[in-house]
């Protein structure tokens, strides 16, 4: 037998077994509410291919590749346990019980590092909270994607309305191909149906009322079966508490905002200060995807080096507030050809970074320039640390936060010596360090961090959702504080 052939009879083993794993992670999803993950990526809904992909994504981060022939004994001892809702990540448990020199089985192991999640200390499953979309442009219809994606066992969160003003034609039918297909992120993954006599689009059986208006103090959302639901305002015409106030009608009881919020709305970015919410607060803003990318990385920066001053540029694609050829508009430069030409612009993420990171008293600024890219940017971070470091010393503390830290689902990390922007579209984190743009000199360091502006948002936005509802579940293995 060749190398080639041994090569090949290893991939179809794995095939086989990844292949295994499917139904097993499906289960537990649907029927106990466990979400499955692998260095904070789900596997649920994932082909053979795609979990295959995912184990081996795991040596650009840990440094070796991770084989479903190491994580398949973990996720069959998850099967024999009582568990609650929860996120339970095995290419964690893998590597811990790689660490661990006591002697355990897998079983044993794996039943005492997710104890928190079986038997009394299980969490109840929750009955779904109703959400609503107003608005239905480029985030709204990735938010509803994530939305659909997730109801899962049918817990959790559940879409049951979008609110739009009313186009001419086929509004409902028009609206439902836009879910259906997308030029960047690609096909809905599953199916959709429209109910045009009764105003619903249907995602994979998940029935969506459309809900026609211009003007939110008119919308009664009781009279359509929505109780204590969160609406979610993608259209980014209000951003103070006086106008996002007007959503706050029969059927809604918070109000999340998926721009940077205006004077005392406060600005959340998961990961980093989404504790500081109160139960009672009503009217927040997920900030900006910018904000999102940034402050994670800046806040590890912060905690392990210490930040004298800083400067972010972020090289930005363009979006829908630009004109497509030259014509009239607001802002000075934006009415330039956003395909045809770079565009310097403002940022308001610097300022941002203050709301998100009170106790950092370190100056930030901040830049950017549009380019003729329709997705994913990179925010070039350059700081002035309190104490020199290597860069070898940074990349390896950047490495394991992307992997064991509490920002691990904000962080990622890649060292593919040939990235380049394309390769992030469906990105699910917040930023992407990439380590061989990395440059430290003393104590002075640059970070380059990609993020799917997009995609990367549209999850941090679930994630203060799936929070101010009460449906974040823990994660186990815990990470290292």
């Amino acid at each position: 037998m060749t190398v080639n052939d041994d090569s090949f009879t290893n991939w179809m083993h794995r095939e086989e077994i990844a292949e295994s794993m499917i139904p097993i992670i499906g289960k537990l999803h649907r029927e106990q509410d466990v979400n499955v993950l692998l260095h904070s990526r789900s596997l649920v809904n994932k082909s053979v291919v795609s979990i295959l992909k995912t184990h081996r994504f795991a040596r650009q981060i840990a440094g070796e590749e991770l084989s479903v022939t190491e994580t398949m004994p973990f996720l069959r001892a998850l099967t024999t346990l009582d568990l609650g809702p929860s996120q339970i990540d095995i290419g964690m448990l893998a590597a811990t019980y790689r660490a661990d020199g006591r002697g355990l089985s897998v079983e044993e192991f794996t039943a005492e590092a997710v104890a928190g999640a079986t038997g009394e200390n299980k969490i109840e499953r929750r009955a779904s909270r109703d959400v609503v979309l107003y608005g239905f442009g480029r985030i709204g219809r990735l938010i509803a994607r994530l939305l659909i994606e997730k109801a899962g066992s049918g817990n959790g969160l559940r879409l049951r309305a979008i609110v739009v003003r009313k186009g001419k034609g086929q509004d409902i039918v028009k609206r439902a191909s836009l879910l259906r297909r997308d030029s960047i992120h690609g096909q809905f993954q599953g199916t959709i149906t429209v109910d045009e006599a009764n105003g619903k689009i249907i995602a994979n059986g998940n029935e969506i009322q459309v809900i026609y208006s211009d003007d939110p103090t008119t919308v009664d959302y009781t009279a359509y079966g929505i109780d204590d639901a969160i609406l979610i305002d993608n259209t980014g015409r209000w951003r103070d508490r006086e106008g996002l106030s007007k959503h706050l009608r029969p059927g809604v009881s918070k109000v999340v905002l998926t721009a940077p919020g205006k004077s005392d709305v406060p600005n959340i970015v998961h990961g980093v200060n989404h504790d500081t919410i109160k139960p009672d607060d009503q009217i927040l803003s997920c900030a900006s995807c910018t904000t999102n990318a940034i402050v994670p990385p800046l806040k590890a920066m912060a905690d392990e080096y210490g930040v004298l001053r800083g400067h972010v540029e972020t090289v930005h694609s363009y979006t829908n507030d630009q004109n497509l050829l030259d014509n009239y508009h607001g802002s000075d430069r934006r009415g330039r050809s956003a395909a045809l030409n770079m565009v310097i612009t403002e940022t308001g993420a610097a300022s941002a970074v203050a709301k998100a990171l009170p106790d950092l008293k370190a100056p930030i600024t901040g830049g950017s320039i549009r380019v003729p890219v329709p997705d994913v940017s990179i925010a070039i971070l350059s700081l002035r640390l309190e104490r020199e470091t290597t860069r070898e010393e940074v990349l390896d503390y950047l490495r394991n936060v992307s992997l064991a830290s509490p920002l691990k689902r904000q962080i990622d990390f890649i060292s593919a010596p040939d990235a380049v922007s394309s390769d992030f579209i469906g990105s699910r984190h917040a930023s992407i360090v990439d380590a061989g743009a990395t440059k430290v000199d003393g104590d002075n360091a640059i970070l380059y961090l990609w993020y799917d502006n997009e995609f990367g948002y549209s999850c941090q936005v679930i994630r203060v959702v799936q929070h101010v509802s009460g449906v974040e579940y823990p994660t186990f293995p815990a990470p290292a504080v």
